[in-house]
């Protein structure tokens, strides 16, 4: 489950066009290099702007709760990285044909499973507000989740083709087990490292990978997909690996070691089971505020961190399979972006 303003901050493409106005330069001339995730965003603003409105158009329906539950999530913000990293790869490939439609899908499927996530969890808050669910209660908020995930699927079919729409069908496959495996695993100590990993690849990273890569499937180009579709679940894992790493953190928007209030296994953890030998039996215990102590004073945070790091590293040489582009470097300043940020 994601929780609310903890990673890139929320994505307003409007504020970024406003910001960065006239989009794409550098003191009159033509954006050419891409360096800090600010020019990332400057280089997406025009599609990101593009998507956003498209959004709000398919979120849109005949049955006004759908309507409301949809614009409530949609609306309350959220960091857009999804449409973010298929308008890159599009860059990155040449993509000619409209990108919009595939960007929402994407983002779509996201929005679809926060809110059956937040029914799972009985979660209180997304995105600075009152779940969706306590508002519209959950009967509804399932139902308008699988209306988004249809929307998704509908977009991926007519915007994408067959290629795409059979590889998001998977995806959301691997979403699914992955969010069953994380129910099934809640509180199980004996969870392995391998099985951790399965865990998150499944649920975040096969959706990255194919947002990353799904302007190259609509175009055919299987050599292209796959490259980015490598980069994309290799940053999904090292993504969440470092969304774990921030949960021992202070200063996040977060209070520190919800992942230890929930028992849930997560990379840092593991490690410092196997550096802390007395750890998994102290778990046991409420004193949080203790074993974030142990935790934190293990090493196993920085050695998670370099693990992040190191399959950000294999991502982006990944795209050495796409020829040079703007697009390209985008990409790796964005996957590069993604491991170092402090909230």
């Amino acid at each position: 489950m994601e929780p609310a303003a903890r990673h890139l901050p929320s994505v307003d493409p409007a504020h970024v066009v406003r910001r960065l106005h006239p989009v794409g330069v550098h003191g009159g001339a033509p954006l050419t290099w891409i360096e800090t995730p600010a020019d990332v965003f400057a280089l997406a603003a025009p599609a990101l702007g593009a998507a956003e409105a498209r959004l709000r158009e398919l979120v849109a329906s005949e049955v006004d709760v759908v309507e409301a539950i949809g614009a409530y999530l949609a609306g309350a913000g959220g960091k857009r990285l999804r449409p973010l990293l298929t308008a890159l790869g599009a860059g990155a490939v040449g993509y000619a044909g409209r990108i919009d439609g595939l960007m929402c899908a994407g983002e779509l499927i996201h929005l679809g499973s926060l809110l059956h996530d937040d029914v799972v969890d009985d979660g209180a808050i997304r995105r600075g507000l009152p779940a969706a669910q306590r508002v519209y209660g959950n009967a509804a908020v399932i139902l308008t989740g699988d209306f988004c995930l249809a929307r998704a699927v509908l977009l991926a079919a007519t915007d994408g083709g067959h290629a795409t729409v059979t590889a998001l069908a998977e995806a959301v496959t691997n979403m699914a087990e992955g969010e069953v495996l994380q129910l099934q695993r809640a509180g199980n100590l004996d969870t392995t490292l391998a099985q951790y990993l399965d865990m998150i690849d499944k649920k975040s990273a096969a959706l990255i990978a194919w947002c990353a890569a799904a302007a190259a499937l609509a175009a055919g180009d299987s050599v292209a997909a796959a490259a980015l579709a490598s980069f994309g679940r290799g940053v999904g894992v090292a993504f969440q690996i470092t969304d774990d790493v921030l949960d021992y953190a202070t200063g996040t928007g977060k209070p520190a070691g919800q992942d230890l209030r929930e028992k849930k296994l997560t990379l840092p953890l593991l490690l410092a089971m196997e550096r802390v030998p007395d750890l998994r039996a102290r778990l046991h215990t409420d004193d949080v505020a203790a074993l974030l102590v142990l935790v934190r004073g293990s090493g196993a945070l920085e050695a998670a961190q370099a693990e992040a790091r190191r399959r950000v590293d294999e991502a982006v040489a990944a795209l050495d399979a796409l020829p040079p582009s703007i697009h390209r470097d985008a990409l790796a300043v964005l996957g590069r972006y993604l491991v170092e940020r402090s909230s």
